[in-house]
């Protein structure tokens, strides 16, 4: 690719390894020793779940920081993202896996109320359009918490809110939602993921992502039933539409939170797709004529909705050249060509050994990225 005036880096994170922000350096260190005089621009990408608020900081939002709830009732500081009117809220910074204590779950138990407190701080800030990215959460609780810190009422038939977590709603005998914050219907709320299972039965979110939050299979019957029943309560108090809500894609985002963020009028959105209109990535790849994407694997999942795929959907939509970075590639060259990229380069071809890799990740990616500069930019 002779004569290239710009390249724009547009990766995820490695997850666990190197944040968006880090990748984006480190790729851009390797591709300058080669190219020192080259135009590099940098977007960090996300796909709604955790690291999506720092790809809207890194986009020039403003980190904005709110104590809230985490998934266990504790205190913990949470961001948000603002620009103007428009708010970048990540469920994963109060009710994620990252705020449990290291080897602790509490799949029956773990509450959404600390995203409710954050979408609130995002209203009190003047938003009128709220990004709302779930993913990653330690919680299966359909969204109840997130609405009663909203406003809603959860009650047992002794009239006692229903304790925190998915395994409370089997007790919940009414609800009531007359009280949720009045901003919420003058307000765009955008459900921002890259799942779109219903919130119950086989593809639901207890039985498909119950199990990495700790759920054995007799909690995942049990939370299960509970968001069933917690549908068909809030059906009889709110109609017929909390009931298709239940079926509808996005609802088991999050643990149900999608669910509970249908409810208040959200429009679910494939997260990569939101991020990329938020981040402004139409302008920045006008000015490219080759994307760099990438995340920390690529493979079946990667196809699925997730960031690199997005970027390479909407880079070949624009005619452009994509190569992708990765720390181990599990998708054929036919697969990665379907989704638009025209070649992968994962670490493992640098370092065979994983642990080195993951450990080494930032100084292989320079190399890597050494690599991609006199292949396509020599």
């Amino acid at each position: 690719m002779d004569g290239a005036r710009g390249v724009l880096i547009a990766a995820d994170k490695f997850k666990g390894s190197l944040t968006a922000v880090q990748v984006a350096e480190r790729v851009t260190a390797g591709l300058r020793r080669v190219v020192p005089d080259l135009a590099v621009e940098a977007l960090p990408v996300a796909d709604g779940g955790d690291g999506t608020v720092d790809a809207a900081v890194a986009a020039g939002f403003e980190r904005r920081e709110v104590r809230v709830a985490g998934p266990l009732g504790h205190e913990v500081t949470a961001a948000f993202a603002l620009r103007g009117d428009t708010a970048v809220v990540e469920m994963a910074e109060a009710s994620g896996l990252q705020r449990l204590p290291a080897g602790v779950f509490a799949p029956l138990t773990a509450s959404t109320y600390g995203s409710g407190e954050l979408l609130r701080a995002a209203l009190d800030a003047g938003a009128r359009t709220i990004v709302f990215g779930v993913g990653g959460s330690a919680t299966t609780d359909g969204g109840a918490g997130m609405l009663s810190a909203l406003g809603a009422r959860f009650l047992t038939a002794d009239g006692e809110p229903v304790t925190p977590g998915g395994g409370g709603l089997g007790e919940l005998a009414s609800a009531d939602l007359s009280g949720l914050d009045a901003r919420l219907s003058s307000v765009e709320l955008v459900l921002a993921s890259d799942v779109d299972n219903p919130l119950t039965g086989p593809k639901g979110a207890p039985a498909v992502y119950g199990p990495q939050k700790g759920a054995s299979p007799d909690d995942v019957a049990t939370l299960d039933a509970a968001l069933g029943h917690f549908a068909k309560v809030l059906e009889e108090a709110v109609g017929p539409k909390a009931g298709e809500y239940a079926g509808a894609p996005g609802a088991g985002a999050a643990g149900g939170i999608g669910y509970g963020a249908l409810l208040i009028g959200a429009r679910f959105r494939p997260g990569i797709e939101v991020m990329l209109d938020v981040l402004g990535f139409a302008p920045a790849l006008e000015r490219a004529d080759l994307v760099i994407t990438g995340e920390g694997s690529l493979d079946e999942q990667t196809l699925h909705g997730k960031a690199p795929a997005g970027v390479a959907a909407a880079a070949r939509a624009a005619g452009k050249e994509v190569v992708a970075v990765c720390g181990r590639l599990a998708l054929t060259p036919q697969a990665l060509g379907q989704a638009g990229i025209r070649r992968a380069y994962p670490l493992t071809e640098v370092e065979p050994d994983v642990a080195k890799c993951i450990a080494d990740a930032g100084p292989i990616l320079e190399r890597t990225a050494e690599r991609i500069a006199r292949d396509f930019l020599g």
